[in-house]
This record gives C-alpha cells, structure tokens and sequence, in this order.
C-alpha cells in the first residue's frame, strides 16, 4: 500500500461534527438556582422519613394501604413552581412558625375526597365530578389528617433544620395564592401517593432560604488538605481572571424624567422634552442598572466623552 492509499483510507472515514450546544443560559450568582449536593442529599433523606411516616399515619386512620414515595427535591423560584400546578388543585396554606414565611401542601382534591370516603367506611371511591370543593366538614377532617402528617414533617427534619408548619385554609386557584415573590427560591419535594389502587402526585413547598441557611450552618467549617486549599486558589484566581475579560455594557445617563402616557402618545418630531438633570450635575455611570461611578460631560477630539469623578460602588 503506498502512501497515498493510507492517506486517502483515512480521509474516507467520515469525521463526526459536534452538534451546536444550547443557547447560553444567564446565572444570577446573587441568586444561584442549584443545591449543592450533600444538601439535596440530606434534604432527600429527610423527604423520605416524612414520606414513610406519612403512609404509616395515613393507613392506619383510613384503613387503607398508603404509600407516600418521594420521586424528587427540587429548587425552583416560586413561579416556576406556581405555573407547574394543575388547576384546579387544592393547596393548604401553611405558616412557617418562626419564620412567618408561607409553605404550600398541593394534591388533587379527588384525593382528599378518597380520604374521607375511606374515614366513613366507605371503599375510597371518592367523588369525580369536574369543580367539586370540600364542605366545611370535610375541611376539617381534611386538615386534621394535614396536621399529624406536617408533624411526621418537623420529626423528619429535626436533625437537618428547624421546620414547624401550622395548617392553614385550603385553596384551589393555583394563580389566586400569593405565599411568596415571583423570583424566591423554593424548596419543591415532588411524590407519589398511592391509596389503596389510587394513585396521585403531592408536592410540598417550602421556602428555601431559611431551610438552606440552617443547612450551611451545620455543615460547619471544611476542611482541606494543602493541595485542596492550592487547587482551590488556583481556580479562584483563573475564575477572578477570566471575569476580568467579560464585556459588559456601560452606560452614562441623566437623571430620569417623569412624563405622563398621553406625554407620550403624543410625541412628534421637533417635541422638546426637558430634563430635570441640572446642567451643572454629575451624571451616572451604570453597569445593569447598578451605578458605579458619577462622571462630568466633556470632549475627547472629536468625540463626546466623561471624566470619572466619584466611584460609587455598590458592594450588595
């Protein structure tokens, strides 16, 4: 074989092309969306306990085998976790006891209807019509089951976090339940129940931050052999480097004006707008909203420019 017969066997063989990534997703480090992972594992540990616990309560006040399985933890913000709920679904509204933050206990409201038929002696067929909601004895029933299962709750998590919930009312509009910002971090544990042959996905959120922060505390300081504490600086120092190179956009502004919309509406060539910035102010010098610096207008040759009087940096 000659050596251009080699060459051309291998250029023959097909090259594979690396498919084109996903678009870039934007992190927030002031609000960073992942559990580290010895977290997630205690919290999975702790969601398992309750989950046991629960069944236990479960089948021996219905009388019915009942299974609550943990299919996983989650941390998701608040409307994420809002716009994932089927509607309608029946949401107990739970208080925080120290912390007088809001937690939610979702299920379908069959489910609950199977509970009672079972507390009545009846074989858990429940009631299926569309829009059926609970009576007021049947909340009461309801929440009493609610309030010995968030109790196998604070047990489950006694060696982990401080997690005392006090049982509220029950909703049913998903979109109508205001218990936290749109962007607050929340601890989602998803399971499956299984009542007799029923089966029903339950999720309970609860807020992260607390919960997190207890969790941190117990982890205490880390320690570190030499090497680990040199591979760690390296990385810190080539991450520190590298954000040194990422562009951002900066821009130098006048003090807002208020206008009104019909202002607005209104507007048309040769309008005259007036500022309210005195001509003898600094303006702002802004990176994503924040303002760094406060600079004087000025010229460079030709073009417009500032100069950088007073660095204003906001540490938060």
């Amino acid at each position: 074989m000659t050596v251009t017969d080699t060459l051309s066997s291998r250029t023959s063989v097909p090259t594979q092309r690396r498919g084109r990534a996903a678009e870039p997703e934007l992190y927030d480090f002031r609000r960073p969306m992942t559990l580290q992972r010895d977290h997630a594992r205690h919290l999975e540990m702790a969601f398992e306990r309750f989950g046991r616990q629960v069944g236990n309560q479960l089948t021996a006040r219905l009388r019915a085998m009942t299974y609550l399985t943990l299919d996983g933890v989650a941390l998701r913000t608040y409307d994420e976790y809002i716009s994932l709920l089927p509607s309608p679904t029946a949401l107990a509204v739970c208080t925080v006891s120290h912390t007088r933050q809001t937690a939610l206990l979702q299920l379908p409201v069959q489910a609950m209807l199977v509970w009672i038929d079972y507390l009545f002696g009846g074989n858990g067929r429940g009631d299926d019509r569309e829009g059926r909601e609970l009576t007021e004895i049947e909340q009461a029933l309801v929440k009493d089951l609610f309030v010995l299962s968030l109790k196998d709750l604070e047990y489950a998590f006694a060696g982990i976090a401080k997690l005392p919930l006090t049982v509220g009312g029950l909703q049913y509009n998903p979109q109508f339940v205001q218990a936290a910002g749109a962007t607050d971090a929340m601890i989602v544990a998803s399971f499956t129940l299984r009542v007799g042959e029923r089966e029903d996905a339950l999720t309970l959120m609860v807020p992260a931050d607390v919960m997190l922060a207890q969790l941190k505390a117990a982890d205490g300081p880390v320690a570190r052999s030499e090497d680990e504490a040199a591979a760690a600086a390296i990385t810190a120092a080539e991450l520190e480097r590298a954000m040194q190179d990422v562009p951002v956009e900066l821009a130098v502004r006048f003090a807002p004006v208020v206008v009104h919309p019909r202002d607005v509406i209104d507007l048309a060539v040769g309008d005259v707008l007036p500022l309210s910035h005195p001509s003898t102010e600094l303006l702002d010098v802004v990176v994503d909203g924040v303002v760094l610096a406060r600079a004087a207008a000025g010229s460079h040759g030709s073009r417009l420019a500032c100069r950088v009087v007073t660095v204003e940096e906001n540490q938060s």
